[in-house]
């Protein structure tokens, strides 16, 4: 037993000999084969972008997929695939939203009368709507979910580390220097947790110039790929910044982006 135990598994970050996961059933009218966590170290790098595009080729394969939106505080999934209103319920719980090519989401936007109003909840409100949206919500036959999850380490990707049975994690970076800082913490997290990590995406990688084909390194080259050789992790996919897909993602439109460019990783999930 470590010198600091709480005695409560579920606020405690300790990889102690006493640990003994309690992993949550998903809904009984349920049945969902894999599920993989989209996370990073920190904000700003993309990963509700790197979500939806996976969802989007895994569906484009054929696959039965569904996004749960852990980021209660910062929900972005509903907007990029053009997602409003409330979720309807039913004697057998929640009813998530199916976009059209038929990705299931439940968002906590997706159960707000006013999808704008803040949601000012402390952590374990917060942490216990992420288990709702896991064993409340009627998902149905699923092949992939992949979860959204906020940035860091805290009390939401601790509860979904240790309240659902996770295939693995895909962990979002950009480029600048300070990635290893990055990586290493989620990357730590997810070994403490004996959690699989199958591979980092790294977003904003280059710009690639419309007029020569020439591509650009905005914000820098290499930082991921040292990253990869510390931690021995492949590079899964390495995506542009892309005018034409920010847009689709303001208008609602994601499934209409090019998801080819993310093949790579939803390659190695696929054999997961």
């Amino acid at each position: 037993m470590a010198e600091n135990c709480t005695h409560d598994c579920s606020t405690c970050s300790e990889n102690c000999s006493s640990r003994a996961p309690q992993k949550e059933p998903c809904n009984k009218y349920s049945h969902i084969k894999k599920v993989f966590g989209v996370v990073s170290g920190k904000g700003g790098v993309g990963k509700s972008f790197v979500t939806s595009l996976l969802a989007v080729e895994t569906a484009k394969r054929g696959h039965r997929t569904a996004i749960l939106d852990a980021d209660v505080t910062g929900p972005s999934i509903p907007k990029a695939f053009g997602l409003h209103g409330l979720c309807d319920a039913s004697e057998f719980g929640i009813v998530p939203f199916t976009t059209k090519t038929g990705i299931e989401i439940v968002s906590v936007n997706l159960l707000l009368e006013n999808e704008k109003s803040p949601v000012v909840w402390r952590g374990p409100v917060i942490s216990g709507t992420v288990k709702q949206f896991w064993t409340d919500v009627v998902w149905g036959d699923v092949d992939y979910m992949y979860v959204d999850m906020p940035p860091g380490t805290g009390d939401v990707p601790l509860t979904v580390f240790q309240s659902i049975k996770l295939d693995g994690i895909i962990i979002v970076t950009s480029p600048q220097d300070l990635v290893s800082l990055i990586v290493s913490k989620a990357v730590n997290m997810a070994k403490m947790m004996n959690i699989p990590i199958v591979g980092m995406v790294e977003n904003f990688s280059y710009f690639e110039c419309p007029d020569c084909g020439k591509k650009h390194y905005i914000f820098g080259k290499g930082g991921t790929d040292a990253a990869a050789v510390e931690f021995g992790l492949p590079v899964l996919a390495r995506l542009p910044l892309d005018p034409g897909s920010a847009e689709l993602c303001d208008m609602g439109k994601i499934e209409d982006c090019d998801s080819s460019v993310i093949s790579g990783a939803v390659d190695l999930i696929e054999q997961a």
